[in-house]
């Protein structure tokens, strides 16, 4: 009799090993050709080859087991405030500067550079996302300090500007003079506001004459200030009645160490990777930035950008986590078949197929508006004047797309955790590191309810103009799809109705301001379903209507109708060789 191998391993998928992120991600590749950025498409596909080596995978798992700490003194007993970060992290963000992902648009201007760095930011994401913090507060704060006038108590041009374009990573505890690049952070949650910003209590007062590029000294304290390590931030404080944003350096232009107080490092859920500190100014140094009295709308216009952010970063764990199901399903056998021909698991895996690929879309969709929105703070642009169509779009899908794929996200890689089964719980597997994750682009700038009231004031604040721009955009779907084209009429008349009750809180009962996450979640869809029929494959197009348009969007995925899970999809989704790509 033979002996039985107790450790034979058998029925196991093989580890995956290095792809190209861009080759092996058609509905990616297709948008960034859509969307204007395909002269950039041969280093979106260096990058990928590059994310898809198994050494990023691993920096990443590193960073996420040595999460950073505070040294708030030195050995003789000085402040100094630091947040120490295990050497992958540091890896990890010299990539990312490298790729110019926390600030393309800026430092290389011209079609597309938007959609081609939300594309390079979508595949960074499905590596690691804690390192996506500084790179999107950076990407977001360097047009608002760029729109500075000259002459102020920093020197932005000469000392900041350059260093911030830069493609340098460079983590030294310094003045910016002396620094070949920048990162930036932002500090406006308050213990007693939260998203509430009217209710900011930090004081500050004019060190001379008040004003725009002047002096200030910050007292007061910060629930929440992100990338305390960065080398400024931009900060919500109260100068009298009214609310400004300052720019608040980490080290002052002689060297010495502005008096910001680091109390402790936020231990979250996720994003473990990431520091995100509570402070104090302790008359902190700032220098007001933006109109006076315009605090809340200067940061809100960096929170626009960030907010997108905030849906790739969604996205890409999504994709990441679809890529692991996929793989696995794949591989593993269960019943005499490999999991993926299994009926009620293709069913599964194409569902998860489609919500990627839609996000995807829809994602890369608003990057290329942002291109058509602005002109590029880092030069002269190429593009033609700014679009107003374009920017009440941006105003209305950035949170409608945040609300949406945010949300989906968690549930989608909840689900890709189940398709692994137990190895998918075990920290051996990336998926709780993805799970834990999932829920802080809901939660960073501006929940969910924030986006769906955002949504509703867009609509009101642009009327006839805001309804017309999505008209032009969903309009031409038309015809390919009669759930999709009842759909559009149906939020089309609801959103009328909205609009038509004014008032902030929704009219005097508040009702479409309470059923306002149904109408911004509503308007995500129906753009996903506009893009994917316009663009993609007819079954693709047809499985999306069929699962998201014909029947209940909140149900479990796996719900396609039989005739809507086309083989297609998991093929699109996932190559069956990956290694080729």
């Amino acid at each position: 009799m033979q002996p039985f191998g107790t450790h034979e391993v058998v029925n196991q998928p093989p580890p995956l090993a290095g792809w190209n992120l861009y080759e092996s991600d058609a509905p990616l590749r297709e948008a960034v050709a859509r969307e204007g950025a395909g002269d950039r498409a041969a280093e979106l596909a260096r990058q990928g080859a590059d994310l898809g080596e198994p050494a990023w995978r691993e920096a990443a798992e590193l960073a996420e087991r040595h999460p950073p700490a505070l040294r708030a003194y030195d050995r003789y007993g000085h402040r100094i405030d630091a947040v120490e970060f295990h050497p992958a992290w540091h890896g990890i963000m010299r990539g990312i500067a490298a790729r110019g992902l926390h600030n393309g648009p800026w430092a290389d201007p011209g079609p597309g550079a938007h959609a081609a760095r939300a594309a390079g930011f979508y595949m960074q994401g499905q590596v690691e996302a804690g390192t996506l913090c500084p790179t999107t507060m950076t990407h977001a704060g360097i047009p608002l300090l760029a729109a500075e006038p000259a002459g102020g108590a920093l020197d932005l041009v000469r000392d900041w500007l350059p260093a911030l374009r830069s493609r340098e990573y460079d983590p030294a505890d310094a003045p910016a003079a002396a620094k070949r690049g920048l990162l930036l952070g932002m500090g406006l949650t308050e213990k007693q506001g939260g998203s509430d910003l009217r209710g900011t209590a930090t004081l500050a007062e004019p060190e001379g004459a008040p004003g725009r590029g002047r002096g200030y000294l910050l007292t007061g304290h910060k629930w929440f200030y992100s990338v305390p390590q960065a080398d400024a931030h931009l900060v919500l404080a109260r100068t009298g009645e009214a609310l400004d944003c300052f720019l608040v350096p980490r080290r002052l232009p002689d060297g010495s160490r502005n008096a910001v107080r680091i109390r402790r490092l936020k231990d979250k859920l996720g994003n473990r990777s990431n520091a995100s500190a509570e402070v104090e100014f302790e008359r902190a140094w700032g220098m007001l930035v933006g109109e006076p009295g315009r605090g809340v709308a200067t940061l809100l216009s960096m929170a626009a950008r960030t907010r997108l952010d905030c849906a790739l970063g969604s996205a890409a764990l999504l994709r990441r986590a679809v890529v692991e199901a996929l793989h696995h399903a794949r591989h593993r056998r269960a019943f005499g078949a490999a999991l993926a021909d299994q009926p009620l698991m293709r069913s599964v895996l194409a569902d998860l197929a489609l919500e990627s690929e839609a996000a995807t879309a829809l994602c890369l969709r608003l990057a290329s508006l942002a291109d058509a929105a602005d002109h590029a703070a880092g030069g002269p642009s190429s593009r033609p004047a700014a679009d107003p169509a374009s920017r009440w779009l941006l105003r209305l899908g950035t949170p409608a797309a945040k609300l949406w794929i945010c949300k989906r996200a968690g549930a989608a890689v909840a689900e890709c955790m189940e398709v692994l089964g137990g190895n998918g719980y075990v920290e051996e597997s990336p998926l709780p590191r993805l799970y834990r994750e999932a829920p802080v682009n809901s939660l960073w700038e501006g929940s969910g309810n924030v986006m769906a009231l955002d949504v509703l004031r867009a609509l009101r604040a642009g009327g006839d103009d805001a309804l017309a721009a999505l008209r032009a955009e969903l309009d031409p779907a038309r015809g390919g799809c009669r759930a999709y084209d009842r759909a559009w009429d149906d939020w089309l008349d609801e959103a009328r109705r909205a609009m038509r009750d004014g008032g902030s809180s929704g009219g005097s009962d508040g009702t479409h301001a309470a059923q306002a996450r149904r109408l911004a979640a509503g308007l995500a869809r129906l753009w996903q379903a506009a893009l994917l029929i316009r663009h993609a494959p007819a079954w693709v197009a047809d499985a999306f209507a069929a699962g998201r348009l014909d029947g209940d969007a909140s149900a479990l995925f796996g719900e396609l109708p039989a005739a809507a899970c086309d083989p297609r999809l998991l093929a699109r989704a996932w190559p069956a060789r990956p290694a080729d790509c």
